[in-house]
């Protein structure tokens, strides 16, 4: 392209009918360069955060199989990818000069011939989301742990993870996915996370909840040391360990080391033992052989199995069953019709601990249902529903 005059570009205004004055002196005149493809240009719009993660050297991570939509990762964040259509053509020109560069350099030459490098009409966009973890437990879960003497863990043919392959398989950040693991009460053995197989982590359990009883120590102070010493021909020590930290608190005193055990947790997880066996369970029956099942000095309370189990009281006599949320989908309409198919109408203190891990940053209970569900009244009772037929 032949380069343009001062003349030419005044002439170009005039017949515009624009103002000279109006405009800043200097002109970029442009020009498509060779490469000017564009196609393998791509463009990412980043909130400051994570263009001050990039800045300090820190690397941000596309994640997701084939089948699964993209989201890009940062150490501790999900975002998800969409691409985003401009009516505005977006032109690449290296060394481009903003207005404000110009007015700050008013010496600069009047006419700038500047060469696009590439083109592009659309661009990256990204929204926060949760992280999608739920597939973290389903790997897991297809090899638990059944302890060392297990013939099935020697001979099994399923994979194992270590934490490098779940930063491949999951699309949530490292942080994230760390924290977790420590959620599921996941632990590393021999290099590779595991889940407990429910049956052996019980006997687990019972073995430490015994020891206590027996030797009569308070829940809330219950050493280290001699738990290891006691039950180590047992079981290994590091099992002991784990059952500890996921059923208590570690912490030091005068140098020892003792936890104080989760009463919530450890009631709810004999409730889960005592139900999963039965279909459904007559609900003052199983309240009265629950308390009779945990340690002595801990007391069961309905309220302990939240997002565990369920109670029917439109049964006569009412009934309990096993309703576990970490079985239920991951996608919030497809949770509510899972939901809907199990009871018709919920009440918002029934529904809230099932559909609570659904809410994104600052959202609340309220307004997933005000967007999934209908409230009506039963019997002076806010209740709701389905806003579709479930089939």
């Amino acid at each position: 392209a032949a380069m343009r005059s001062r003349a030419e570009v005044d002439a170009t205004l005039q017949t515009a009918k624009l103002n000279p004055a109006e405009l800043l002196p200097a002109v970029h005149c442009l020009s498509f360069g060779p490469q000017a493809g564009g196609g393998e240009c791509c463009l990412l719009q980043l909130e400051p955060g994570l263009c001050a993660e990039l800045e300090a050297g820190r690397s941000l991570v596309i994640r997701g199989e084939k089948d699964e939509h993209a989201v890009l990762c940062s150490k501790d964040k999900t975002y998800d990818m969409k691409i985003a259509d401009t009516s505005n053509m977006l032109l690449f020109v290296p060394g481009c000069k903003t207005p404000e560069e110009l007015k700050a350099d008013q010496g600069s030459c009047s006419i700038i011939h500047s060469q696009i490098a590439g083109f592009s009409k659309n661009y990256w966009e990204l929204r926060r989301c949760r992280p999608k973890l739920k597939k973290l437990r389903k790997l897991l879960m297809e090899d638990p742990y059944e302890g060392p003497d297990s013939r099935k863990d020697q001979a099994s043919t399923f994979s194992k993870y270590t934490t490098e392959d779940l930063l491949n398989l999951i699309q949530a950040s490292e942080e994230e996915i760390l924290h977790q693991l420590q959620v599921i009460d996941a632990c590393k053995i021999e290099g590779y996370w595991r889940i407990l197989d429910f049956d052996y982590e019980m006997k687990l359990l019972n073995h430490v909840t015994q020891l206590i009883d027996s030797e009569s120590w308070p829940l809330s102070k219950v050493p280290l040391c001699a738990c290891l010493e006691e039950l180590g021909s047992l079981e290994p020590r590091e099992m002991i360990e784990h059952i500890l930290l996921s059923y208590g608190r570690k912490y030091v005193d005068d140098g020892e080391v003792f936890f104080e055990m989760h009463e919530d947790k450890i009631c709810r997880a004999v409730a889960q033992m005592l139900l999963q066996n039965a279909v459904k369970f007559n609900l003052s029956e199983f309240e009265e052989v629950w308390q009779q099942s945990v340690p002595e000095g801990m007391t069961t309370r309905l309220d302990q199995l939240q997002g565990l189990a369920l109670v029917d009281k439109s049964s006569r006599p009412e009934t309990i069953f096993l309703l576990k949320v970490e079985d239920l989908p991951e996608d919030n309409q497809e949770r509510f019709n899972s939901l809907f198919g199990i009871r018709e109408k919920w009440t918002e203190v029934d529904i809230t601990p099932y559909i609570q891990d659904l809410c994104a940053e600052k959202q609340t209970v309220g307004a997933l249902l005000t967007k999934y569900a209908r409230s009506s009244m039963l019997n002076g009772v806010k209740v709701y529903n389905s806003r579709r037929p479930i089939s």
